[in-house]
């Protein structure tokens, strides 16, 4: 399994950044999808969750309102659409796959059996 995290750069405060992980395999319908990010100095934290039929989403209250977790299952991709960006959503982006026909919580990475690599958001001020 392999997830490939894209989409990071750096922005000025208020503004937007979509980030996406491509997924291999040709059953990623049926796995839950998560995006985790972690700051310097700082434990990595949950930020989003979609479930494997797509039905329910999970967001830290950091980012409710703000981030949108999404996934295009035709392009085994689960994206995270980041608006109002602030200073404090620096981090190393992270985006992890359950196991399958997950049903568990989606807040905990020890949930998530696979790591993609990180994607740099940089917000200014």
């Amino acid at each position: 399994v392999q997830l490939q995290a894209s989409g990071g750069g750096s922005v000025q405060a208020g503004g937007s950044l979509r980030l996406s992980c491509a997924a291999s395999g040709r059953t990623f319908s049926s796995y839950g999808m998560g995006w985790f990010r972690q700051a310097p100095g700082k434990e990595r934290e949950f930020v989003a969750g979609i479930s494997w039929n797509g039905r329910s989403t999970y967001y830290a209250d950091a980012v409710t309102g703000r981030f949108t977790i999404f996934r295009d299952n035709a392009k085994n991709t689960v994206y995270l659409q980041m608006n109002s960006l602030k200073p404090e959503d620096t981090a190393v982006y992270y985006c992890a796959r359950t196991e399958q026909y997950y049903s568990g919580s989606y807040y905990y990475e020890g949930n998530y059996a696979y790591w993609g690599q990180g994607t740099q958001v940089t917000v200014s001020s």
